[in-house]
């Protein structure tokens, strides 16, 4: 009997916007995959653990997820995750991937769910709360209002054009990027601010572009919108 494979949305990094829902999955499963070198380094590990302190005593295995664009690497580095998880399946075991965020947002979970769906295995998806949702409360402001258009961007690509985009536009995964994605904010005169670590410790909010730092690290999250007269 093969076991089944749950990919958990563990939220933006405050523990306690961890949902009910996710801790309860995480109880049953019988082993936790972390998606990092090592647990005891990973930002979303040491999220769950303070939400879910059992986690400590679950068996766990780690997934290595390299940052690069090279699309053959990725392929191969997803299929070998792929194996790795599917191998506690074929023990029968249920595995819960964790991952920051929610799962359907740029994680790369998604793809280790795709492979195991295409290799005959059960997988499914719980939620977890985004980065920006949170980052717009934190910011006290609304995402979008109205007929206003919501658009998440990718910003380690460039942001010119998507700059150009009507309504909100929420800048993610800047990472080394950033500065030039500062410099095309300040540029654009729009209405700019902006999260780092929202939720965890070291958390930064700032109010326009010129405050976001040059080395700002990869948790940064960006709310543009166009400034109305």
């Amino acid at each position: 009997m093969r076991g089944k494979l749950y990919g958990i949305g563990a939220g933006p990094g405050d523990p306690e916007l961890m949902t009910v829902k996710a801790i309860r999955c995480l109880e049953q499963c019988d082993v936790v995959a972390v998606p990092d070198a090592d647990k005891g380094s990973s930002t979303v590990y040491q999220i769950v653990r303070q939400a879910y302190p059992a986690i400590e005593d679950k068996p766990t295995f780690t997934v290595v997820m390299p940052m690069t664009h090279d699309l053959e690497k990725l392929r191969k580095n997803y299929r070998a995750a792929a194996d790795l998880v599917e191998s506690y399946l074929d023990q029968g075991k249920t595995v819960g991937f964790i991952t920051l965020g929610d799962p359907t947002v740029y994680s790369t979970y998604m793809y280790v769910h795709k492979l195991a769906l295409a290799d005959g295995y059960e997988a499914a998806i719980i939620p977890g709360i985004t980065s920006f949702c949170a980052a717009a409360a934190r910011l006290n402001i609304s995402l979008s209002e109205r007929a206003e258009m919501l658009h998440v961007i990718p910003s380690s690509h460039g942001v010119e054009e998507a700059l150009r985009l009507p309504g909100t536009k929420v800048l993610m995964k800047a990472g080394s990027k950033i500065k030039a994605v500062k410099e095309a904010l300040v540029a654009s005169g729009k209405n700019v601010q902006a999260v780092i670590n929202c939720g965890m410790e070291g958390e930064q909010v700032c109010r326009t572009a010129q405050e976001i730092p040059d080395d700002a690290g990869y948790f940064s999250l960006i709310i543009v919108k166009d400034r109305k007269d």
